[in-house]
């Protein structure tokens, strides 16, 4: 899956927020949504294939937290993004 797949998910990128300035649970990061662990677990795999968060054991808990060195190459979509919405803002203004 090509990396901006990845993060085009609105609960991956929302996974992505949660452990962006900390590390948290599977069972922390489920519980922030309406959908199953399952569904949670299977966005987790995907994210973490991609190399966007890393996973750490402790006991029987799973922990994860972004990898910033890996997303610091989509900082640029970021900013086309910001440009192209800003643009936009401007088409629509009358």
């Amino acid at each position: 899956m090509e990396p901006l797949q990845v993060i085009a998910g609105p609960r991956r990128l929302r996974i992505l927020e949660l452990v962006w300035d900390r590390e948290l649970s599977a069972g922390q990061i489920a519980a922030q949504f309406e959908v199953s662990w399952s569904a949670v677990s299977q966005h987790l795999r995907v994210l973490k294939e991609a190399g966007f968060v890393v996973q750490r054991r402790q006991g029987t808990s799973r922990l994860y937290h972004a990898d910033k060195a890996a997303l610091g190459s989509l900082r640029a979509v970021d900013r086309v993004k910001d440009l192209a919405e800003a643009e936009q803002r401007n088409k629509d203004r009358p």
